[in-house]
């Protein structure tokens, strides 16, 4: 499978080069040329495979013509040591609950699946050491941080918003050392990504390390996530609710619902999509104009959304064919401000006991709002809510439980490089590392 740049200016790539890169050479995300469809076969009988199956069916359509498949199997059992199940919150609604992983969070599976995905290329490849670069506004930091430690050949920078990831987010990835080194920017997200994208162009600093992303603008973070989908409509097939499914995404930037439409192009028979977006309303507003205009973040108490450019509409717009009607036909869009969220949080908890978090709060409420008459919805649940605690405890008036796993990162010493959102400063930073 050859791969190719958004934005059709730079060579083709093999899977290995469109991985290890991560960028294309035009600053274009990379798509894979060809996207197979699943057969019948495989929708006939998903209700009664097992996670790890779906997902090796579904990664074996995406990559099993670069990768040896008994090492794909083992590469995918790896990364799936945990399940995401399906949970009826009202009669129509259901969360997917995909915080099960290590950090308990959804970016978890996408991380795991690269870290192994590009060690099996430094080996099979005889590449050397190489370096991943991630902007994280919240949850990608401590997914990618958890799922590369102590991998050999690799060193992770994550770079990261100072003050604006809740306490918890910022210990997971932080307080690890070995291979791990975290970067505290003074900026937003947004700066934390421009850092990260303006290295990967720097061809002095290419020169000097093998430099790759771990964020979603990397195929092999961003495609592993679509393995949710699947299995959430075989769990739904199972319950026999699958016939008029919607699918609601909260989004920030956007690589979770773009895995979700692949799925979909793979023939995945999801009937619509909803993205879910806090204050941080660049897609809604195109879905209703036909016009995309970034603009700065905003901090919302949803911060791993707090994303004003997100990278992976680059990648739906070329999905459709740069077709405003395509898009909109398939996916709604829902925004909503900090006060909604706290509301619906608050309500939620009171009329059904279930405790979402502030992510999956814009997926349940845009489904309360949007569903059909028929239809049985079906959002993301991205994070434990403890990983909110305060916010949370706050909001529904009781504690949150810490588990086990959140509580040990909490226990940790902070270590962290400080750092303006200079790109020269990173840059000079970066020369004095270890290639």
């Amino acid at each position: 499978m050859k791969y190719y740049s958004t934005n059709r200016k730079a060579p083709l790539a093999s899977l290995q080069k469109a991985v290890v890169k991560g960028l294309a050479e035009d600053r274009g995300l990379y798509m894979p040329e060809r996207i197979h469809k699943m057969p019948k076969e495989f929708f006939d009988n998903i209700q009664d495979m097992s996670f790890r199956d779906i997902a090796y069916n579904v990664a074996s359509a995406f990559f099993g013509e670069d990768v040896d498949l008994d090492a794909l199997q083992e590469l995918v059992f790896d990364t799936l040591s945990f399940d995401c199940p399906v949970v009826k919150v009202t009669d129509h609604i259901y969360s997917l609950e995909l915080f099960h992983g290590p950090t308990l969070a959804f970016k978890d599976v996408g991380a795991r699946f690269m870290a192994r995905l590009l060690q099996y290329f430094i080996k099979t490849e005889g590449k050397s050491r190489v370096n991943v670069l991630v902007a994280t506004s919240g949850d990608t930091g401590s997914a990618v941080a958890n799922g590369f430690l102590g991998v050999d050949g690799i060193h992770v920078y994550v770079l990261y918003p100072k003050g604006k990831v809740s306490a918890i987010q910022e210990s997971q990835f932080t307080t690890l050392g070995k291979n791990i080194t975290a970067i505290e920017v003074d900026g937003v997200f947004d700066d934390c990504q421009a850092l990260v994208k303006s290295a990967f162009m720097d061809s002095e600093l290419n020169a000097h390390m093998n430099l790759t992303s771990a964020n979603s603008i990397n195929v092999a973070r961003f495609l592993p996530q679509a393995f949710y989908y699947f299995h959430a409509y075989a769990q739904m097939k199972k319950k026999g609710l699958a016939d008029e499914l919607v699918m609601c995404v909260p989004s920030g930037n956007f690589g979770n619902i773009c895995a979700a439409l692949f799925g979909h192009e793979m023939g995945l028979p999801i009937k619509r999509f909803i993205a879910a977006n806090n204050a941080n309303d660049v897609f809604f507003n195109y879905l209703q104009t036909g016009v995309y205009e970034p603009k700065p973040s905003l901090q919302t108490l949803a911060n791993a959304m707090d994303v004003g450019d997100p990278s992976n509409f680059a990648r739906i717009y070329d999905l459709y064919g740069q077709s405003h009607e395509r898009i909109s036909s398939l996916i709604s869009g829902a925004t909503y401000s900090d006060e909604q969220i706290c509301e619906t949080m608050k309500h939620c908890y009171e009329e059904t006991g279930y405790i979402l978090d502030p992510h999956g709060t814009c997926g349940y409420r845009a489904l309360q709002e949007n569903l059909l008459p028929g239809e049985t919805g079906v959002f993301c649940e991205t994070a434990h809510p403890a990983k909110f605690k305060e916010t949370v405890d706050a909001i529904i008036g009781t504690e949150v439980s810490i588990p086990d796993r959140l509580a040990a990162f909490m226990q940790g010493e902070k270590k962290s490089i400080p750092m303006s959102k200079d790109f020269n400063d990173f840059k000079a930073y970066l020369l004095q590392q270890e290639p």
